[in-house]
């Protein structure tokens, strides 16, 4: 209700009325946006038989000329433009964020105080959502985003991140202190949760910095198949990262052979659709989590390997983790690199404490 007033009224022109209105509409509604969102949510649940059916990729990619290079899902055109990773609040506040669906990948992994960040990394799909809300860097982040050659994207970072980005010169954009006109903040949401942008503007942004507009692409295998057709079933996937009151959990839709994400068992949606985000594959990482500094900070190995499980088409197999020497992170299995299904890839890094396979359970 709030959401759908401001949208009208944002666009008046009579600017001081139009404030005034708003606040007394405010006043007299109790009703914040997140709880507006989770009321909307169960009184629109629907039946796994009422889900509405999503149009599925062509069944053959060979169909199309192209192939886009983190997805194996076919394309019209190629997709040559270098990614753009960008740090996405996962607060609590900050839910439903905006423009995930469009993100070829994406990587969880845990921040200060169990709270947990987003990666998502934008390559082969050409969209105007807006994307957000968007949070601060870490070296770990960094370092993931590296991996793909992308250009960084974030609001503020640790000194360490900050000491990293500016003395190695890496390419970035920085809502504090480099980019600020590139982004936005929004007034339905409250500072810091409310910081925006959108794929056009960070590419302009990355433009006039005189980044280099493409780069090389990690390329990955991928197969219809997967490599989880001897695996154990995973049909309903939970993921716990540090707290216990914060849980990731999927469903398989076995009918569009995608994964459906929840948090704290409510869906976890897109701010624009209002549709549940959805994955075609699901790996969790096992890696050495180890704070730093009294204020909680984390130093994550994301070099050493470790124990992994890859989950697909409603089963799971066990393999682990290597960083290539192209400083990709791989999937592997008795010597060879596991294949994905063609599809989006949601990536979780959990501690190893005390041990890795605690925080996964598969049903």
């Amino acid at each position: 209700m709030i959401e759908g007033i401001w949208n009208r009224f944002r666009h008046a022109t009579g600017i001081g009325l139009t404030v005034i209105l708003l606040m007394a509409l405010l006043a007299g509604c109790s009703e914040s946006i997140e709880e507006k969102h989770d009321r909307i949510i169960e009184e629109n649940r629907l039946t796994p038989e009422e889900m509405p059916r999503e149009e599925p990729p062509p069944a053959d990619n060979a169909a199309l000329p192209y192939v886009a290079p983190l997805t194996g899902l076919g394309l019209q055109q190629e997709a040559v433009k270098r990614p753009i990773a960008v740090m996405i609040n996962n607060y609590s506040a900050a839910r439903p964020q905006s423009g995930l669906p469009h993100a070829d990948m994406v990587w969880e992994v845990l921040a200060e105080g169990g709270i947990t960040r987003l990666v998502a990394i934008f390559q082969s799909d050409e969209f105007t959502d807006s994307i957000g809300p968007i949070r601060s860097i870490r070296p770990y982040l960094i370092s993931l985003g590296e991996s793909f050659g992308a250009v960084l994207t974030h609001a503020g970072g640790s000194p360490d991140g900050y000491a990293i980005l500016q003395r190695q010169k890496k390419d970035y954009l920085d809502e504090i202190t480099n980019a600020g006109s590139y982004f936005w903040r929004e007034k339905f949401r409250k500072a810091p949760h409310n910081l925006y942008s959108n794929l056009e503007k960070l590419r302009a942004g990355a433009a006039k910095k005189k980044y280099a507009e493409t780069t090389a692409i990690p390329t990955y295998p991928f197969s219809e198949e997967g490599a989880t057709g001897s695996g154990t079933v995973a049909t309903n996937v939970e993921i716990n990262f540090l707290l216990k009151n914060y849980k990731v959990s999927y469903v398989y839709d076995a009918a569009q052979n995608l994964y459906a994400r929840s948090i704290n068992d409510k869906p976890h949606t897109d701010l624009t659709t209002e549709k549940q985000l959805t994955t075609t594959n699901i790996a969790v990482l096992g890696a050495s989590h180890k704070v730093y500094d009294d204020v909680g900070r984390l130093d994550i190995d994301l070099e050493s390997g470790g124990s992994a499980i890859l989950i697909q088409r409603g089963r799971a197999v066990d393999c682990t983790w290597e960083r290539g020497g192209d400083g990709v992170i791989r999937l592997m299995k008795d010597g060879k690199e596991l294949p994905l299904v063609p599809g989006k890839t949601f990536y979780h890094i959990v501690p190893n404490k005390p041990t890795f396979a605690e925080h996964v359970k598969l049903s």
